[in-house]
């Protein structure tokens, strides 16, 4: 998090120890020890009770870029118990000295499938095909989950998967429009991991990165009801004007789908979830709650905005910029030295050639429209620590922004022309690089006004 215009500012202790207290907050384990507990015959998980005694066989499994760091927790606490299992994360998310016991960990790609998230999704699926009624499942589910747990439905195939979820991610579908869409290509989502491991028990534990939280769009919902139709997919893909480039074996099983051929996802009524338990463990409110808190110790009057925002990266940077206006201008919503922090996922259509992600576009567009502005500071980043296919989690925008890049011959509007925001920032020395932090709960974006 060291970056050039963070350690130029005399608050950078402050937006530091801001960025820390967020992404502290939802730290996998941490999360997953408040809401598992042991005591005695007893494993308490989120409201629900389980008397080991019996248990035949505890299972673990799931996927995401936190899954292992839940695992880790959950060995601490019921390590002896744990017969096996098999989770799926992001490439370099493992950890090499994170304890997993008897579970496999799988690292695969995100955020397009490539070959080793379905070979981790089949040797989950085939784990829970031998599932017994005397089991437990528990099952640890976070952000990523869509892309790392992929089981193509039907005689589809990975390239399938691959070729539509590329299309979505470059036309700006947002991640509810992308996962209606994957849960009716996939044999794991859209609550076909409960169908999967239907004969036991299953407790399951979530790690949102999703706007409001909707246990159906969380990595698709493995273990939710679907409430979306193969209608609504294919609805999505016209919208998007993708029905005569998605692979023909996609539009064949959706347009199967909405004429009844293909039964539809498991509906919510749906008996088959009576012996599923999801427990929401850690979200974006609570990054973003913690950030604001460690903002005040410090001095700061600090204020949560909301944790609802999407939109397009670049349109929301100018309302993240008209909010700086107001506190530099007018002291609201509060005075300053001040910092209003925002939560929530925007989206990118991406129309150039050039490097970056979500939040180093939203950076880029608020330093042009904040150029000049004294004693302004924006930080926009992934909790996750990766930002697009990129590095970094983020950038820093402030007024000085411009006025350094032109120094440098760099041009601003040709980069966010080109969707090139990283190369911009990497040669400010603006970019905010985490490493992979372990958990996810979509992004944070802090506007400070600094007196």
């Amino acid at each position: 998090m060291e970056t050039k215009s963070i350690a130029e500012s005399r608050y950078r202790d402050a937006i530091i120890a801001m960025l820390q207290a967020a992404l502290a907050a939802v730290d996998p384990e941490l999360v997953v020890c408040q809401h598992v507990k042991r005591e005695g015959r007893w494993l308490l998980v989120g409201d629900e009770k389980y008397n080991l005694d019996e248990v035949e066989k505890l299972w673990v499994v799931g996927g995401g870029k936190a899954a292992v760091p839940m695992v880790v927790a959950l060995w601490d606490i019921v390590g002896e118990r744990i017969a096996g299992g098999v989770v799926v994360t992001k490439y370099g998310h493992a950890g090499p000295d994170l304890a997993t016991g008897p579970v496999a960990v799988i690292e695969a790609g995100h955020p397009v499938p490539d070959e080793n998230g379905v070979a981790g999704a089949r040797q989950m699926a085939g784990l829970l095909q031998r599932v017994g009624e005397r089991d437990l499942v528990l099952a640890v589910i976070s952000g990523g989950g869509s892309a790392l747990l992929t089981l193509p439905a039907g005689d589809l195939t990975l390239d399938d998967l691959q070729a539509t979820t590329g299309l979505l991610l470059r036309s700006g579908a947002t991640i509810v429009e992308l996962n209606k869409v994957r849960k009716h290509l996939s044999r794991i989502k859209g609550g076909g991991l409960a169908r999967l491991g239907s004969r036991a028990r299953i407790a399951g534990l979530v790690l949102s990165d999703v706007v409001g939280d909707p246990l159906d769009v969380i990595a698709s919902g493995p273990l939710s009801a679907d409430p979306t139709t193969f209608a609504d997919a294919w609805g999505i893909l016209a919208h998007y004007a993708l029905l005569d480039q998605v692979p023909a074996g996609v539009r064949a099983r959706l347009q199967a789908g909405c004429d009844g051929e293909v039964a539809d996802t498991p509906k919510p009524g749906d008996a088959l979830f009576d012996g599923v338990q999801t427990t929401l463990v850690g979200s974006n409110r609570l990054a973003a709650s913690a950030a604001v808190k460690e903002g005040l110790g410090q001095g700061l009057n600090a204020f949560l905005l909301s944790t609802y925002v999407e939109g397009e990266a670049r349109e929301v940077a100018r309302v993240a910029s008209a909010l700086a206006k107001e506190l530099v201008f007018h002291d609201q919503p509060v005075a300053r030295p001040a910092c209003l922090v925002w939560g929530g996922e925007t989206t990118v259509t991406v129309r150039g050639q050039g490097k970056g992600g979500r939040n180093q576009e939203l950076a880029l567009a608020a330093a042009l429209a904040l150029d000049g502005l004294p004693e302004v500071v924006l930080v926009a980043l992934g909790t996750d620590g990766t930002d697009g296919p990129t590095d970094a989690a983020g950038a820093v925008a402030t007024g000085e922004t411009i006025a350094r890049a032109t120094a440098l011959g760099l041009d601003a509007r040709a980069h966010l022309a080109n969707n090139d925001a990283y190369p911009f920032f990497d040669s400010l020395g603006d970019l905010i690089r985490t490493g992979p932090t372990g958990t996810n709960v979509n992004d944070l974006l802090f506007i400070f006004a600094l007196a």
